[in-house]
């Protein structure tokens, strides 16, 4: 049972020190502007084929 209480005092103090500090409040989010990009260029294109066998292959 004392295990029990010191656990529950070690709780408690941790609760009130979380509780102390005050919680962050911010008037505006400001979030910056995405940069514009293009699409990748696909140079590279892939083959595959279903068998009934082994299901699916690279070729």
């Amino acid at each position: 049972m004392r295990d029990a209480d010191d656990l529950t005092s070690l709780l408690r103090a941790w609760r009130e020190d979380i509780e102390s500090v005050p919680f962050p409040s911010f008037a505006e989010l400001l979030i910056p502007a995405q940069k514009q990009r293009s699409a990748p260029v696909r140079t590279a294109t892939a083959s595959v084929q279903v068998t009934k066998t082994t299901g699916w292959r690279d070729l």
